[in-house]
């Protein structure tokens, strides 16, 4: 029931907070709330400053002229062991540790009457997973929960001796969790929108809307790089790259922490999210990865965000590397977070992540040696869901026997002041403005912006026969079925927004067919089954009910004239805790879509998921196939726009989507020959043994549209270790539709001291074209993208040649050129003036003159006699099945083979014949397979060959 306060809110703050506080409590009925908050305590409120020790007097850390550290240090200097171990503990809000909403006569005597250093997630509207939303009065409307927010911030100014306001955090992944607030599409749809600009605007609206709900920490962005898609979390990552994983997050920071309106608390430092085979037990302990591995994937974002974007808090993780748990390393907090990366804000600690140093990775005795070991390695402040009492009161006995330090103490609580004063919490600690979250909290304007965000994150997976998009006036019925079809609790889930209206595919539909248009719609099966997850391990027979849903659907299907299915993911299949063994659909998902597709009418697939699928039956067989991810609020009208052509989709795979489970790991970037694979020839007469490639590689993405590349220019082509490069292209919309293309630009050292990346993303950019129009595309190249960790463990630019690659995904590459670098100092007339195949090429007689079979010139020529061979390296994962040779000379009896090396230096005949001199180009084609080489061997008299032609030359 809404509480209806007794006495009117004016009076209640012009006399003492805690009974007027206590007579709000008992208000039974509508609550009054001004357009602006006011306080009335003059004895404490005065113009441009705050008396927060109430002492009369204005105090350095109360003048907001004074420099920031001098302020820092008189507060620091008049605090007591309670009040600054007070600071370094989060107090869970309401109904989560917190029993209160607003503060009562009580709080006088519980722990936080010295203070505390955050109060988290309160009156979020959260409860606990699998809840509804609280219903208590004061989560909404945003100006009645900025109030509530308010009320008690004023607890901790007017009622704790030095004064010192509290740090209201909370989650904000997509959108702030609030009751309501602008719904966005999880963070792995953002990412797959590769749209800088897009999320520095999702930055600022969620830090924006925390403020006006009166908060001032927000936990995000994620900087969580994917590597197992398994993994329940999957859904919360930006994608594999942990280039565009940076480049996102700097975004999102800086627009969170634009004006200093919240500080942006990033997670999960560090190496968490490549726990052992994709399972998720909750300390993650055993993470399978190298220390170059750490370096290049996890470390990279963190150390970028934090020094470009500045964020103001770091999470610490719970899960250990190398049999280190995280949270009691000071390595990982303190000589590499602050000393190397330049960290200046606060470590606040992943829920159980202390409690685990003891009670799962037994590094630590008890609570009170994992609160040492924490304290001592770097972490300013406990957060989890248990009373502050069980964190403060062991570390206030550590501290008066002497196992740590006064100035360890001060150091901690010196980064959480400076927090608290970089976000204004000392000059402006209320919102005030309580009419402006009404109007801004979930505008139609900041609606408008998640829409854009759920339509660019669609990625169009198959078009066979441009299905897509349909036209609304040729269908007089279209049937929708699948358990996402008319769902809407993937827009709903954790982390973000609760209670927001949500749009569901049925619901884009039905708004967007013509009037009069029937749309069938059945749900066609549950998104899990009863035997779920044990019936991915084995088939279970349809029960009568399961049958009766999937004919519904079929029979649907056969009355229109087409079908879009809606399947993938939920709550139940994927989120925090919930990794699976398989990535087939789950349920009775794979046959209901069989049965549909049975029908032979078109068929359109939408994916609603959280994770990659290996849907490798729908890539086969359906015709049309779009990825939705979980789009947010606005899912429904972003998936019908793109349906019915009214929107282009135009994002581009942000993950590798394995064929099966047995693949992985199956991720990008990876090393040299990481990923190849066996033979290529299915059958019983083949030579696979196992199934090849992904099903869709990272970058990858279909338009309604066709995009040409063209006219790339490097410059300079030749440069020192630090200096930039700008690359260019011209990109061409070559269709009939307007639609956006993201330009890819990936970097491959060809030559290193330790082995690189095979391909690594060091650009991208997503432009919008009009049918017909071209636009110049720029990257600039930076050093930090051609340094590799060398054996001295030390970031270098190493001299070398290096591989440009500019393409539409990361198998779709258009473009290609080469930069050198050289040493300080040196010379060079320029990149290779050979072709630069000389290394692709070797020779067991006349090596010196093998390049001549490259050189694109035919008066050249390589010379040999019978048993003499020319090798040509190939491109990882090759397969080729042909190669053009120009024989130039030949005596009557010569003849040769052509060979391939699957590995290992074993060569095998592939085809064998006559030759014929020409001096023109004759391509001769075999069966073909994966191999690392291919090789010409004269078997009989003598040739010479003058030129060869080979598509997958190594370059």
């Amino acid at each position: 029931m809404i509480h209806k306060p007794t006495v009117s809110w004016l009076l209640c703050l012009t006399i003492s907070a805690v009974p007027c506080l206590q007579a709000q409590q008992k208000a039974l009925q509508d609550i009054r709330i001004p357009d602006t908050y006011k306080v009335t305590n003059k004895a404490i409120y005065h113009k441009g400053w705050i008396d927060f020790n109430k002492n009369g007097k204005k105090d350095i850390y109360e003048d907001p002229s004074a420099p920031l550290d001098n302020r820092i240090e008189d507060l620091l200097s008049q605090m007591t062991v309670e009040e600054k171990t007070c600071q370094m503990v989060t107090l869970y809000g309401y109904k989560r540790v917190l029993k209160d909403d607003l503060p009562t006569p009580e709080w006088k005597n519980q722990l936080w009457k010295d203070g505390m250093g955050a109060i988290d997630e309160h009156l979020n509207g959260f409860q606990q997973w699998g809840l509804p939303p609280s219903d208590n009065p004061y989560v909404w409307p945003a100006s009645r929960h900025a109030w509530a927010l308010n009320e008690v911030q004023r607890f901790f100014i007017e009622e704790t001796r030095l004064g010192i306001p509290t740090d209201f955090t909370n989650e904000g992944i997509r959108g702030v969790e609030s009751f309501k607030a602008t719904n966005f599409p999880t963070q792995l749809g953002l990412g797959h929108t590769w749209n800088r600009s897009l999320i520095r605007q999702i930055g600022y609206i969620t830090g924006r809307e925390g403020r006006l709900l009166g908060y001032t920490n927000i936990y995000a962005p994620i900087l969580d790089v994917g590597r197992d898609q398994r993994w329940g979390r999957y859904e919360e990552v930006y994608g594999e790259s942990p280039y565009l994983v940076a480049e996102l997050g700097i975004q999102m920071a800086k627009g969170m922490q634009q004006d200093h309106q919240v500080a942006a608390t990033s997670k999960h430092y560090i190496a968490y999210s490549n726990n052992k085979g994709g399972r998720e037990g909750m300390s993650r302990v055993d993470p399978q990865m190298s220390p170059r591995e750490v370096e290049n994937i996890h470390v990279y974002p963190f150390k970028r965000v934090i020094r470009e974007a500045g964020i103001l808090g770091v999470m610490s993780s719970y899960n250990d590397y190398d049999g280190f748990p995280v949270q009691s390393s000071y390595y990982w907090l303190t000589t590499r977070l602050r000393g190397e990366m330049g960290f200046r804000g606060y470590v606040v600690s992943n829920s159980d992540a202390v409690e685990y140093l003891y009670s799962k990775h037994n590094t630590a005795e008890d609570m009170e040696e994992a609160v040492l070991q924490s304290v001592e390695a770097g972490l300013n402040i406990r957060c989890t869901f248990r009373s502050p009492d069980s964190y403060v009161l062991p570390l206030r006995k550590l501290i008066k026997e002497g196992a740590i330090s006064m100035e360890t103490i001060d150091s901690r609580v010196r980064d959480i002041l400076r927090v608290k004063f970089l976000v204004g919490l000392f000059d402006n600690p209320y919102q005030t403005d309580l009419k402006q979250a009404d109007k801004e909290v979930n505008s139609p304007e900041n609606q408008q912006i998640a829409l854009q965000a759920s339509k660019e994150s669609l990625v169009l997976l198959k078009n066979k026969d441009n299905l897509l998009p349909l036209d609304a006036n040729k269908i007089s019925k279209i049937a929708v079925c699948g358990p996402n079809a008319d769902e809407k609790s993937f827009a709903l889930t954790h982390y973000g927004p609760l209670a927001v209206e949500v749009t569901t595919v049925l619901d884009g539909i039905r708004n967007k067919v013509k009037p009069g248009t029937e749309v069938l719609y059945t749900k066609g099966c549950d998104l899990v089954d009863p035997n779920w997850p044990e019936s991915e391990l084995m088939r279970f027979p349809l029960s009568d009910e399961e049958k009766k849903e999937i004919d519904l659907a079929v029979e649907n299907a056969r009355k229109s004239d087409a079908v879009v299915i809606v399947l993938g993911g939920g709550t139940r299949t994927c989120g925090e805790n919930k990794s699976r063994s398989s990535l087939e659909l789950p349920g009775r998902q794979q046959e209901l879509l069989e049965a549909v597709a049975a029908t032979g009418k078109p068929v359109i697939l939408v994916l609603v998921n959280g994770r990659p699928l290996s849907i490798n039956w729908a890539d086969k067989f359906i015709p049309s196939i779009l990825e939705a991810w979980y789009p947010g609020s606005q899912g429904g009208i972003a998936v019908a726009d793109a349906l019915f052509g009214d929107y282009n989709p135009g994002g581009k795979l942000t993950v590798t989507f394995p064929k099966t489970v047995g693949q992985i790991p199956f991720n990008f970037p990876s090393k040299p020959a990481a990923q190849i694979d066996g033979g290529h020839n299915p059958g019983m007469k083949g030579n696979m043994s196992r199934v090849n490639g992904p099903l869709y590689p990272f970058g990858y993405g279909l338009s309604y549209t066709t995009f040409e590349y063209s006219d790339i220019t490097v410059h300079p082509a030749v440069i020192t270790p630090n200096q930039e490069v700008t690359v260019k292209c011209k990109i061409t919309n070559t269709g009939k539709r307007a639609g956006d293309e993201v330009a890819q630009l990936y970097v491959r050292d060809l030559l290193s001291s330790v082995t690189t990346y095979e391909k690594k993303l060091c650009g991208f950019e997503r432009v919008g074209l009009e049918p017909g129009e071209t636009k110049e595309v720029t990257f600039i190249l930076h050093p930090r993208e051609l340094q590799l960790y060398n054996k001295e463990n030390q970031w270098v630019v190493e001299p070398g040649d290096f591989k440009i690659m500019v393409g539409a995904s990361s198998e779709d590459i258009r473009l290609n050129e080469r930069i050198r670098v050289i040493k300080y100092g040196k010379s060079d007339s320029g990149v290779a003036t050979t072709s630069g195949f000389g290394k692709s090429v070797n020779a067991s007689t006349s090596p010196e003159t093998a390049v001549q079979v490259l050189d694109k010139n035919f008066s050249t020529a390589w010379s040999a006699g019978k048993g003499e061979s020319i090798t040509f390296a190939l491109e990882n994962n090759a397969s080729p099945n042909r190669i053009s040779i120009a024989w130039k000379e030949k005596s009557t009896d010569a003849a040769f083979e052509i060979q391939l090396s699957g590995g290992g230096g074993q060569f095998l005949t592939v085809y064998s014949g006559k030759i014929e001199a020409t001096n023109e180009l004759k391509s001769y084609r075999f069966k073909g397979t994966t191999a690392s080489d291919i090789r010409i061997v004269i078997t009989s008299g003598n040739a010479s060959i003058s030129e060869v032609g080979i598509a997958e030359l190594k370059k």
